[in-house]
């Protein structure tokens, strides 16, 4: 089902429960598009009410971007932070409007990001704790260039699960790794577990996520 009155263009799977469902949003990673987390849907627990999001920059032929990722002889690849943190910030709003319009639990609100959809996870999560409860974080790492500075927020409710591939060749798990240190030190809850994979979801990453999330919402 598809619905594109708020702010970002999306696609839903509506809950068995008519109103105070558990929303899971799930956000896409670099070049991709609203249908591909979406494969997960049908797998996933029938109270949740899913929606899944389609980043707000086309890309060139196909697919969608959080932010433009540049490649330059002088500065090698670095991202483009002003669009990251528009993003950011575009899907907390977004977080609000659904929480309006559909019949769904404010909270308990859990998101499910993929590599580029991962990082914005972790963003928006630390930057709006408030608005969030649960957080799956695949393939992806802390841009801590667009978190707060702000560091009396409150976190106490945040739960993350974060996975990465141990050969992914496209966000080195070195930096996956320093996730778990960097949560510690906010004293966030979290598990964190390595597949031998590359830029991927691996089917046992998926059945742990998964059955994580069944614990949680």
């Amino acid at each position: 089902m598809i619905n594109n009155t708020l702010s970002l263009h999306h696609i839903i799977r509506e809950s068995t429960l008519t109103e105070n469902a558990p929303l899971l949003i799930m956000l896409h990673g670099y070049g991709s598009d609203e249908n591909d987390l979406f494969s997960f849907a049908s797998e996933l627990p029938e109270e949740l009410f899913i929606i899944s999001v389609r980043a707000p920059y086309p890309m060139q032929p196909y697919g969608n971007a959080w932010y433009a990722i540049n490649f330059d002889t002088d500065k090698g690849k670095w991202n483009d932070k002003e669009q990251a943190e528009e993003s950011r910030d575009l899907i907390s709003k977004f977080i609000d409007e659904a929480i309006e319009v559909y019949p769904v639990n404010k909270s308990n609100v859990s998101l499910l990001g993929f590599s580029q959809g991962s990082i914005l996870s972790y963003a928006v999560a630390l930057t709006y704790p408030e608005k969030v409860k649960n957080i799956i974080a695949l393939s992806g790492y802390v841009y801590k260039d667009i978190l707060p500075q702000d560091e009396t927020k409150d976190y106490s409710y945040l739960n993350f699960y974060c996975s990465h591939g141990s050969v992914d060749q496209v966000i080195p798990v070195d930096w996956a790794r320093q996730t778990v240190p960097f949560l510690n030190s906010l004293n966030i809850k979290h598990q964190y577990s390595e597949f031998p994979v590359g830029h991927g979801v691996a089917p046992q990453n998926f059945y742990e996520f998964k059955n994580w999330l069944i614990g949680n919402i």
